[in-house]
């Protein structure tokens, strides 16, 4: 448990080190997190409205800002270039979640062109049903997803290290919160990057 907790503490360090610079993607992760928490509450009431906030309101917030508004380049808080953040990612990289998002962005299309999956479903009768398989779907990808990755790094690293990944995905609303609710305090004071000084001291 102690390794475990370890591995947890070091990927949520890493992750904001190297990923959470901007004061423009703390304040977005503020919102994806509370959306989240809004999120995980629906998953009990209709999950398909729970991927929908997920996908479409926590997801879209959360991924801006790593593709809008995270510095690239060479990080000169971590003294790393982002060819070397991008090797070492333990979850997605911005690769990896191109690829992710790009499936994601399909699913809609394709339920609206193709509803009955080629006599896999049934097809949707109307918008509302049309928008409740993508809602079902979605939560389908979600889950994929997060399971993909945890057997890659089940395989290329240890099954420990795929079960914190996860752990720390599914808790991160919870430690986004903690960490960035006074981002948007600073952005409002016109600081647009975190001076990270917690990161060069430590």
């Amino acid at each position: 448990m102690k390794g475990f907790l370890q591995l947890l503490a070091t990927q949520r360090w890493d992750d904001h080190r190297f990923y959470h610079q901007s004061r423009i993607n703390q304040s977005l992760h503020l919102v994806s997190a509370i959306s989240f928490l809004v999120a995980y509450v629906w998953l009990f009431i209709d999950p398909a409205i729970s991927a929908l906030i997920g996908w479409g309101i926590s997801m879209v917030t959360r991924q801006s800002g790593h593709f809008f508004f995270e510095p690239r380049g060479f990080d000169q808080v971590n003294q790393v270039s982002d060819e070397h953040k991008e090797e070492i990612k333990v979850g997605y990289n911005m690769h990896r979640k191109t690829v992710l998002l790009a499936v994601w962005a399909s699913i809609p299309l394709v339920l609206w062109f193709v509803p009955s999956l080629g006599g896999l479903i049934e097809p949707a009768l109307g918008f509302d049903a049309w928008l409740h398989d993508v809602g079902m779907a979605w939560l389908a990808l979600g889950v994929t997803g997060m399971l993909f990755r945890v057997l890659q790094l089940w395989m290329q690293e240890s099954l420990i290290v795929g079960v914190a990944w996860m752990t720390k995905i599914l808790t991160d609303p919870f430690h986004d919160i903690m960490l960035y609710w006074r981002a948007p305090f600073h952005l409002l004071r016109g600081e647009l990057l975190d001076p990270m000084e917690h990161v060069q001291s430590h």
